[in-house]
Parts: C-alpha cells; structure tokens; sequence
C-alpha cells in the first residue's frame, strides 16, 4: 500500500495557497544528525529572514506550529508597521520609504500566511506571553505537534553567525517539565544558500538542566550548538 503524504493541519485554503508557493520555492534538502522529530518537541531554528520559517512551514514532513510575535498575527494594519519600521527597516536595512512602498503588497501576502499557519503570538509582556506558554501545551500534547521557535536576537540583523538567542523557549520546556514531560529539544540550522535544514540530534529538557546552570547558559549552550551546524554541515 502506498504511503499517505504527510500534510499539515491546515486549512484547505491555506494548503493550495502553498502548493502555489512551491512553484517558486523548490524543496530544501532536510539532513538529521541524529533522529528526526516526531511529535511534542521543541525546535529551534535560525531565521535567514523569512527564508527559514516559509521552507518548514512547506516541506516540513512532521507536524508544527510556530512562535511569532504578536505583531504578526494582530491584522494587516499591526503587520504594515511591524513590517515597515522594524523586520524590513531595522533589521534588514531597507530604505525606510522603500520598505513603505513594498509592504504595500507584502504585507497582505505575509498577513495572509500567518493566518494560514496557526502562528502562535508571543509578547514580551509576561501577563500574555501566559497564553503563549497554555496555547503551546496544548498544541504538543492534544495534536502531538512540535513547536518551532526562531530565538535569535536580531537587532543587528539576521547574520549567518547568530549574536543570542533569547530564552523564552526555556518557560515552555520548564512547564512541560513541571507536568511531567521531560521535552526534548532540537537545534536546526538553515543554509539558505545550499537550500538545506541541518538538524542536531536532541537534547532532553533533564540533561540540559544538568549541563547548564540557569536559562541563559541553557540558550548560549544551545545558540553554540546551532551556530555550529552552520560552520560544520
């Protein structure tokens, strides 16, 4: 019998929008180190601007959901300025007028993606990031999917060489750890370029408990390992 093709849990709309998207976006090449993530993980990944985030969200053959902050997923207006002033301005050093200008078509493109995905908003303001955390849980442990975070400190840019990762992913992984779920945690890396997601074999919330003192030793440990699988691979 021939296997079924794994898909998303998508809406219908949503998987013919993408099959549009592969036209353009041939298929990355996906290289495990050690095993491939399955389901209820924590996944973390570089961003190469919006390149990282498109690429799984297509050719991903395992079931996720991705953190993105809240100005992504608070309709077209948020997303016009969040996308003018801070992703194509600040971060990526576009001309402000021309960022302007270009945000006129993408961002109804980009607000239609996200709504399309599921994103999971995330805030800096610990009274909503509350529902970040209870929304996650309940996507890894009712649907068995896998939660993707892009925790570099992009202020300087999205640069090959990530400066930091922020620690956020850490409350997800303690409040697993605090039901009794001792998640397991994946570093992956995209090389734009070669078209490739390299995947470091996992670590379990536990042993890097172990290996590292607090949270931010747990983020600069795991920045270290992804930083790696793009000088190595």
């Amino acid at each position: 019998m021939k296997k079924r093709k794994f898909t998303q849990n998508r809406k219908r709309w949503f998987r013919v929008f993408k099959r549009i998207l592969r036209i353009r976006y041939r298929k990355p090449s996906f290289e495990y180190l050690g095993e491939k993530p399955t389901n209820g993980a924590i996944i973390l990944s570089n961003h190469e601007g919006a390149a990282a985030p498109l690429n799984l969200e297509m050719y991903a053959d395992f079931p996720i959901r991705m953190w993105g902050t809240h100005e992504m997923n608070s309709g077209l207006v948020k997303l016009y300025k969040y996308q003018t002033q801070v992703y194509y301005h600040k971060k990526r050093h576009w001309n402000l007028h021309l960022a302007r200008l270009f945000c006129l078509i993408a961002s109804p493109l980009t607000n239609l993606f996200y709504k399309g995905l599921k994103l999971i908003s995330t805030y800096k303001d610990r009274r909503f990031f509350k529902q970040t955390i209870k929304e996650s849980i309940s996507a890894m442990t009712e649907n068995g999917e896998n939660i993707i975070i892009f925790p570099e400190m992009s202020d300087n840019g999205y640069l090959k060489k990530m400066e930091g990762f922020y620690a956020g992913f850490t409350v997800l992984a303690q409040a697993l750890f605090r039901q009794g779920i001792d998640v397991k945690i994946f570093v992956t890396y995209f090389k734009k370029e070669e078209r490739k997601f390299v995947f470091d074999s996992p670590i379990s919330f536990s042993e890097l408990k172990e290996l590292c003192g607090n949270r931010h030793e747990m983020a600069n440990y795991l920045l270290e390992k992804c930083n790696g699988l793009g000088e190595s691979y």
